[in-house]
């Protein structure tokens, strides 16, 4: 995969991350290796996890980014990749989970950080993200807190996810007043049915929307990283199984199925496969965009990697 340098940093990255999510759960030991490594030799270096990964499933905290920090420590590859995780998400591990409870103070984000910093077995993030947000923290308060890792050398550059277009405009302005770098990147959940679907279960997850959009058009700076790029798998179980495998998805929608069109007709004019039809979504944006991918194994990152070498155009992607 080519890679993409975010303006004003010394990061190149490739076209596509990897998502961490599963690491620990699907894969672990000599199958996490084998996942990291086949990723790494087809041009892949975003690695991107979280803290919280996978706080959800009972007996260990912080699975993901000890399962990577093992890969990182035994592969000797830490030089060669760009290192992303993400703190401040609520507490998953809490009898009543409240997913509108903040944890964004510099305490509790510096917590998180020290130990992300240990279990990835680093002594660095490259991309440092705010998991949530919390509009009762003033931007400068979070964008301090951020700044005082910057300069104590545990972090190099930060970014947002799920924080609206307005919130990160506001940010920006007060790094621009700093004389800061400001948000480098911002994870969203975005993908090619995204904008026609029902609302998410987790209304904490923030979507793209026209608004930031714009944004991105005009901020190359702040680097679009979206997450949710193969719609859960409902466009290829869709096509795969037919309508009734889908009624009660949340991609269902009268706009989706003409999404599904679109895709089935893309898929046959380069004769790909929907996966790779719909993370071309991707390629054919106003801006940058560099889509999260969460592998099934060592074996799906051929297909997911090969998309970004079909030529796409933006026509491909435009409902009729």
């Amino acid at each position: 995969m080519k890679r993409i340098r975010i303006p004003e940093t010394d990061l190149w990255i490739s076209s596509m991350g990897c998502g961490c999510v599963n690491a620990g759960l699907k894969w672990e030991g000599q199958s996490a290796d084998e996942v990291f490594d086949a990723f790494f030799d087809l041009g892949g270096n975003l690695y991107d996890t979280a803290r919280v990964y996978s706080d959800w499933v009972p007996t260990e905290v912080g699975r993901s980014e000890r399962v990577l920090g093992e890969w990182i420590s035994r592969s000797n590859k830490r030089n060669e990749i760009v290192l992303a995780t993400k703190g401040g998400h609520p507490d998953m591990r809490a009898e009543e989970i409240d997913l509108h409870k903040s944890r964004l103070s510099r305490e509790e984000m510096e917590y998180d950080l020290d130990l992300s910093l240990k279990a990835l077995q680093t002594d660095w993030i490259d991309l440092y993200f705010y998991h949530r947000d919390d509009c009762t923290r003033t931007v400068e308060e979070l964008i301090d807190t951020m700044e005082s890792f910057v300069k104590a050398g545990k972090i190099r550059y930060y970014g947002c996810s799920n924080w609206t277009a307005q919130r990160i405009k506001e940010a920006d302005a007060y790094c621009r007043k700093m004389g800061y770098r400001g948000f480098a990147a911002n994870q969203m959940y975005y993908n090619v049915g995204s904008m026609h679907k029902h609302p998410a279960a987790d209304d904490t997850l923030v979507m793209m929307d026209e608004e930031m959009l714009a944004y991105h058009r005009e901020n190359p700076q702040n680097l679009a990283m979206p997450y949710m790029g193969l719609c859960s798998g409902a466009f290829n179980k869709w096509i795969a199984l037919g309508e009734a495998a889908v009624k009660e998805n949340e991609y269902y929608t009268k706009e989706n199925e003409k999404v599904k069109t679109q895709l089935m007709k893309t898929a046959e004019k380069y004769h790909i496969t929907i996966t790779q039809a719909v993370l071309g979504f991707f390629t054919c944006q106003d801006f940058n965009c560099v889509p999260l991918y969460g592998p099934r194994g060592a074996d799906s990152f051929p297909e997911a990697c090969g998309t970004f070498e079909i030529p796409f155009e933006k026509a491909d992607y435009i409902i009729k």
